[in-house]
Order: C-alpha cells, then sequence, then structure tokens
C-alpha cells in the first residue's frame, strides 16, 4: 500500500510505481484516508477520503456515468488529467483517451469541441482552491470519497445542465447522434450519458 506510517496515502509514491499495489490493498474504511496532491497544479494539496468510492452521493445527485467510463468514452479533448494520474485508481486509465500534449476533439466521443479554456471558467469564478481544474476534478475526487465545502454548489452546477437534456429531447429523434452533437458532447463532461436521449 501507499500509506506512510501515519495512514496517509501519498500520491507521488503512487507515480513511482505503487499503483498497482496500492488498488489491490485498499480498501475503503470508516476510518477516514488522507491524500496528498503533487501534481502540476496543486503541490501539498490534502483531502480526507470519507466515504466509500462510487457510492453515499447526496441526494439528487445522480450521476449516469463513472469517471472511468467518462475517461474512455472521450471527455475535455483527452487533455484533462493527464499529469495527476497518481491521484486516481490505476484502471480509470486503462482505456482512457487521453493526450498529454495537446486538445483534441478527436478524441472527444462526439468528436468535436465542446470545452472551454480554463481561463474562462477562472474568469467566470466557477474554480474552487481545492479544484483548480474544474467540475471534472471535484466530481473524481466526489466518487472517490471527498466530501467538502464545495459540494452543494458543484452539485446545483450538475443540476442545471439538465437543460440541455431536455433542449436535446425537444429537438432531436430519440437515437439521432448526430442531432446537437457539441451538446451531447458538453453533456457528458458533465457525467450526462448523451447517448440514450
Amino acid at each position: 500500500m501507499c500509506l506512510d506510517a501515519s495512514g496517509l496515502f501519498t500520491c507521488a509514491s503512487r507515480v513511482h510505481g505503487l499503483g498497482r499495489e496500492w488498488r489491490a490493498g485498499y480498501a475503503p474504511s470508516v476510518r477516514p484516508k488522507t491524500v496528498v496532491v503533487e501534481d502540476l497544479m496543486q503541490h501539498g494539496y490534502r483531502y480526507a477520503l470519507t466515504e466509500a468510492e462510487g457510492v453515499h452521493f447526496a441526494p439528487g445527485f445522480r450521476p449516469e456515468l463513472t469517471p472511468r467510463e467518462m475517461l474512455e468514452l472521450g471527455v475535455f479533448g483527452g487533455r484533462y488529467m493527464t499529469d495527476c494520474r497518481g491521484e486516481f485508481p490505476a484502471e480509470w486509465f486503462a482505456n482512457a483517451k487521453l493526450c498529454p500534449e495537446r486538445h483534441d476533439p478527436a478524441l472527444n466521443y462526439f468528436g468535436v469541441n465542446a470545452s472551454q479554456p480554463l481561463s474562462v471558467w477562472r474568469a467566470k469564478g466557477w474554480i474552487h482552491d481545492d479544484d483548480p481544474r474544474g467540475w471534472f476534478q471535484w466530481y473524481c475526487r466526489y466518487y472517490l470519497g471527498r466530501r467538502g465545502p464545495d459540494d452543494e454548489r458543484q452539485i446545483r452546477r450538475w443540476k442545471a445542465m439538465a437543460r440541455h437534456v431536455a433542449q436535446i429531447r425537444s429537438g432531436c429523434m430519440p437515437g439521432d447522434l448526430d442531432c446537437r452533437p457539441r451538446q451531447r458532447q458538453a453533456l457528458l463532461h458533465w457525467a450526462y450519458d448523451s447517448r440514450e436521449i
């Protein structure tokens, strides 16, 4: 396991080849585990995993896709999460469509760009200090079991995306994946399975 003597899970250790052992030995428990983040955007940020992975979500928050499924389908032009794999389970990345060099819309499930630059998100005040990469980073950490002060706001933002589901339902024939591909791709970025609309 990648836990130090005090029970801290250190992401940097996992990056250096211990991912498989950590995953095999990890068993969520009532006792919180602390994750220490070391990547290009955060140094020494710590958070506790207080819930088991993928369960005990807030009432009304029911994402249709897991982070692993999103990464496998193709989201964010493959650019997201390329430098912070050590923080998350290795299996999330086994079949992920990633491109560390650049944002490549061809890697998105619908093959279109549906992202705004991080600078836009910062300018609009949508970024919380705990999650400098935005909503998807928050969701990945929430899915792992972190609960925090920004949860309510992020869940409200996720719920607000339902308007796009309604727009696709009213403007497209059921199953017509060529109808509104940009909007469908944006929904994938928010864990709505727009392939099913």
